[in-house]
């Protein structure tokens, strides 16, 4: 397994319809929980089982692996045919 103190990476966490959905866009990786900080510690779970991988181990020694990039995403109410009063 590779050695690592921390890798820094991104969580994005929504309210879905039944729980919220907790989400690492640099790893595409996916968990949900039936509050923010459940679904938080599902996540961690899920990143920690998908890096001890040993492909995922592989691309990280070789730097293939982070290559998502987070940013804004500006979309307006018309392009998507929203009418707002």
């Amino acid at each position: 397994m590779l050695n690592m103190k921390e890798l820094g990476l991104s969580a994005v966490i929504t309210k879905g319809e039944v729980a919220f959905v907790a989400t690492c866009p640099e790893l595409g990786i996916t968990s949900q929980g039936a509050s923010e900080k459940e679904a938080l510690i599902n996540l961690k779970e899920a990143v920690k089982l998908y890096l001890e991988d040993d492909d995922v181990q592989r691309m990280l020694k070789k730097g293939t692996l982070l290559k998502a990039k987070v940013c804004p995403l500006a979309v307006s109410a018309q392009m998507v045919g929203l009418n707002f009063p």
